[in-house]
């Protein structure tokens, strides 16, 4: 376990590096294992761990340099972040409620579902583009939509809209900004960053989960002890 986290690790931290070396090796496939990753980031929910939006910023940064093409990596990974999520949507429509009918399901965090259906509450349909965004969230947002059967062609908007929004920010961004000396010589302290920031937003979340739980701990033990 703890050599795994080390390999994990090592390739956050020297992202640039590894996905250089693939790019050497596998030449032309790599837009295919491209595709992949990001399409199994966003479309099967027991993968939220996969990169999503430092991988997009390091494919602009390389697509800068003439490494990827910019163009076909756009629109490849606009393609498999909607088809991931409409993969997604069929999942928890069909199978959601199986799944979680059972109260610590294997491969499914119950929490994290939880926690995307209060930006559901919070958002709409909207959710589907914003938890583009939000790491975890991002995953489990098609399929919390398929669970409640949000109509497909609603679903539909929401997910062309965020999976262009998504992938041409970072990939923009990385392509525009990756190559700037500064970002390139601390490349894996901005790619850090990126997740940091990514996971912010779960983290408030989670801290809002845990205080209202514990305020309302709070006021049933006060009601108890005042009986």
């Amino acid at each position: 376990m703890l050599e795994s986290l080390l390999h994990i690790s090592q390739f956050i931290l020297h992202f640039d590096k590894y996905l250089n070396q693939i790019i050497q090796d596998y030449g032309g496939w790599v837009y295919c294992l491209l595709f992949l990753i990001i399409f199994f980031e966003t479309g099967i929910v027991v993968t939220p761990f996969l990169p999503g939006d430092s991988l997009l910023f390091a494919v602009g940064a390389f697509a800068a340099i003439g490494a990827l093409n910019f163009f076909t990596v756009l629109l490849s990974l606009i393609v498999a972040a909607i088809l991931g999520d409409t993969v997604n949507y069929s999942i928890g429509k069909f199978l959601g409620p199986k799944v979680f009918c059972q109260e610590q399901a294997r491969f499914f965090n119950k929490r994290h579902l939880e926690q995307t259906q209060r930006f559901f509450a919070k958002y709409g349909s909207k959710t589907i583009i914003l938890a583009r965004f939000v790491p975890i969230v991002r995953t489990f947002a098609p399929f919390v939509a398929g669970i409640g059967r949000m109509r497909y062609g609603t679903f539909l908007f929401y997910n062309v809209l965020g999976g262009i929004l998504w992938v041409s920010f970072f990939v923009s961004c990385g392509y525009f900004l990756g190559n700037i000396p500064f970002i390139k010589e601390h490349f894996s302290i901005v790619v850090l960053i990126i997740i940091f920031l990514s996971i912010l937003p779960v983290v408030f979340e989670v801290i809002k989960y845990f205080r209202k739980k514990i305020f309302e701990e709070a006021k049933t033990l006060d009601r108890i002890e005042i009986r």
